[in-house]
């Protein structure tokens, strides 16, 4: 039974892509000064004690476009290597100048774009989602693979803010999905995200925080959200929207949680309180659980626990035949639930210190959290 999984993915491309990950981010770390690839320590939003190579994002892309060349060529495969270009080349500019976020925003909607009409990669049905059976978009199509795109794109960059966390939720979003392509019998997108899977390990190796390592030594920066945002989108899209291997797309939405509730939330509040959705603020889950008195190896252990804990929860109630509608209900259910209990902080940190965290000592020195993210 193992090996019979084993041989439906990229053993060889997932190792291959670890490695070669791991090496360039080794290789490129040294000159990241001299390119000005630094993510700096900055009071009101960042962090992080020490100026760090934002080098992972472009480390994990080139270690994957290696391994894709070796495999069999798809045209949703070429459109996915030439969007992630796009937005790799965007996001390595937006880490050295800043870059305004309108602009961001519209080569997103570029790179989405290119996987619509070159790979033929879009959100076609969403009737399964809502127990209608076949509801085909028709002309709404384009604009909602679009929403969806730019959404898990940006909603993966504001997440990016302790050291692992954005990395961990990725890697277990990337393997439960493979989990679910390997059942539907979708091998071959299995094999792809195996290699996304071995390159995003190969990123953690120094972006975690372990005995050995107190600290993240690189971030994935903008290029690496951006990258990871599509990586979860697109693998999304093939999933669910292929005739051939039917996945509901209900199933999607609790294999990333943590980032699309967080994201979701945020905006609705912030468009309440006639802010900016980009504005800056310590008002992430990360940022909550950091003022119950966890710390950034805690907060990503936890998250990434909760997101697996839902997801194979989800994936067993379809198996079950719980209906749709019921876990797309249960979804927005804990979306406004996050809503309530965020809308009073203090109250916020209370719950989450009593789950198990401690009491924040405002004189101590805290571990510093991170973050390459525009927060």
């Amino acid at each position: 039974m193992v090996w019979a999984l084993l041989e439906k993915i990229d053993l060889h491309g997932a190792v291959m892509a670890f490695v070669l990950t791991a090496g360039v981010m080794w290789l490129l770390r040294p000159c990241a000064r001299r390119l000005n690839l630094l993510d700096y320590p900055r009071g009101d939003r960042k962090f992080h004690a020490h100026p760090t190579p934002v080098v992972g994002g472009l480390a994990m892309f080139a270690a994957c476009i290696i391994v894709f060349m070796g495999q069999a060529y798809t045209t949703a495969l070429g459109s996915f290597m030439a969007a992630a270009t796009l937005l790799v080349a965007t996001g390595l500019v937006d880490d050295v100048w800043d870059i305004r976020w309108y602009w961001r925003i519209l080569i997103q909607v570029l790179a989405t774009l290119i996987i619509i009409y070159w790979g033929g990669v879009r959100v076609e049905q969403v009737g399964p989602a809502l127990g209608l059976g076949e509801f085909a978009l028709g002309g709404l199509s384009v604009p909602l693979t679009v929403f969806v795109t730019v959404g898990l794109i940006n909603a993966l960059n504001l997440i990016d803010g302790v050291d692992g966390l954005a990395g961990l939720l990725g890697l277990a979003a990337i393997v439960m999905f493979g989990a679910a392509a390997l059942y539907a019998g979708n091998d071959l997108l299995a094999l792809r995200l195996s290699v996304l899977a071995g390159a995003l390990a190969g990123f953690l190796m120094f972006n975690a925080r372990f005995p050995w390592q107190r600290r993240a030594r690189v971030f994935m920066g903008n290029a690496g959200s951006a990258f990871l945002g599509l990586v979860i989108a697109w693998s999304c899209f093939r999933l669910t929207q292929n005739p051939s291997h039917p996945v509901n797309p209900v199933l999607a939405l609790w294999l990333v949680p943590i980032p699309v509730m967080d994201c979701l939330v945020l905006v609705v509040r912030r468009l309440r309180e006639g802010r900016s959705p980009f504005s800056a603020g310590r008002d992430h889950i990360h940022h909550i659980m950091h003022d119950a008195g966890y710390g950034p190896t805690a907060i990503a252990l936890s998250l990434t626990a909760f997101t697996l804990l839902l997801g194979l929860g989800a994936g067993q109630a379809m198996r079950l035949d719980v209906p749709n509608p019921v876990l797309l209900l249960v979804y927005l259910g804990l979306c406004v639930g996050w809503y309530a209990l965020t809308a009073d902080r203090p109250q916020a940190v209370r719950f989450f210190r009593a789950l198990g965290g401690a009491p924040a000592d405002p004189v101590a020195v805290t571990p510093p959290l991170n973050s390459s993210a525009v927060e």
